[in-house]
């Protein structure tokens, strides 16, 4: 039996599809591609009319989100930046033209049909520092440490995991990265419900956290100052707001709580290897291969 959260991110991947699916079908028609329906708090014109005229139109009409988070990332030549949702591929395109031929932009989103938009766009634009990669915003399929600046434009708050999403965001950050992300926060004193009552979840209203909850989430992960300023109102006590944090310099790949365990854990937890689960691990007994000295000691992470 499905549960509600399997329920919700079907009704999230199957919203977006349809965005896509009617950009694309738009593209082929005599009058070329048509802005997805939203109202004037959502879309392309939260984008300067210059950004949008640099970009392939069927960018510009698939975009869905509450703000504009590559005017706020202070994104710089030669960086490596990561998109959580990247849909049609606005934000990456935007990314890719700021961090220049040295940098590289790459695009996560679980939707078939907006991945093959977002390649079509980057074709269209002549990006070759783009990458888009398949996968949801709580299992990045990037290795830690590894990217300069994480943004998203309204899409944490459509997440049934987000201290997943803050945890991977912080793994991928290498020490000193930054977080620049356009959402959708409540009011801290409306409840789950009261956020409900105003829009759906699809609608990137009824799953938004609150100030207090997308603060104490970023912290519990590792981050530290964390901003979070709001531009301007999408419903009754719910606001499209700027969120900023980065990944002390000192931090390593692992997550606060990640860290945590690590530290509480023995340091022979793979008996018989050295660094185990490391690029480094070496089997104790030099007769023995790390595969050999793994399953001898039932170690969870044999293989």
């Amino acid at each position: 039996m499905r549960d509600q959260s399997t329920d919700l991110r079907e009704a999230v991947r199957k919203r977006y599809a349809a965005a896509a699916v009617k950009v694309t079908e738009g593209g082929a028609a005599c009058c070329g591609p048509q802005p997805v329906e939203a109202d004037e708090n959502f879309g392309s014109t939260l984008y300067a009319a210059d950004e949008r005229d640099a970009l392939p139109a069927e960018a510009v009409a698939a975009s869905l989100g509450c703000g504009n988070p590559t005017a706020i990332a202070e994104l710089r030549e030669g960086e490596r930046v990561l998109d959580l949702g990247s849909g049609g591929g606005i934000d990456v395109l935007l990314s890719a033209r700021r961090v220049g031929p040295t940098g590289k932009a790459y695009g996560l989103d679980i939707t078939e049909e907006m991945l093959a938009l977002a390649l079509t766009n980057a074709a269209r634009a002549g990006a070759r520092n783009v990458e888009f990669l398949k996968g949801t915003i709580e299992d990045v399929p990037l290795p830690a440490n590894t990217i300069d600046v994480v943004i998203s434009n309204c899409v944490i708050n459509l997440s049934v995991d987000k201290p997943a999403v803050f945890a991977e965001t912080f793994r991928v950050l290498r020490p000193g990265g930054r977080i620049g992300v356009s959402d959708v926060v409540a009011d801290d004193a409306l409840s789950p419900t009261q956020r409900a009552e105003r829009g759906d979840h699809v609608g990137c209203i009824a799953g938004a956290l609150s100030f207090s909850e997308y603060r104490a989430g970023l912290e519990a992960a590792g981050f530290a100052d964390v901003e979070i300023t709001p531009t301007h109102s999408v419903a009754d006590g719910m606001h499209s707001a700027i969120v900023r944090a980065t990944k002390p310099a000192g931090a390593s790949g692992a997550s606060r709580s990640e860290a945590a365990t690590e530290a509480e854990s023995p340091a022979d937890a793979c008996c018989g290897v050295n660094a185990c689960c490391t690029p480094s691990e070496t089997a104790a007994d030099p007769n023995l291969t790390v595969t050999e000295a793994k399953t001898a000691s039932g170690c969870a992470c044999a293989g």
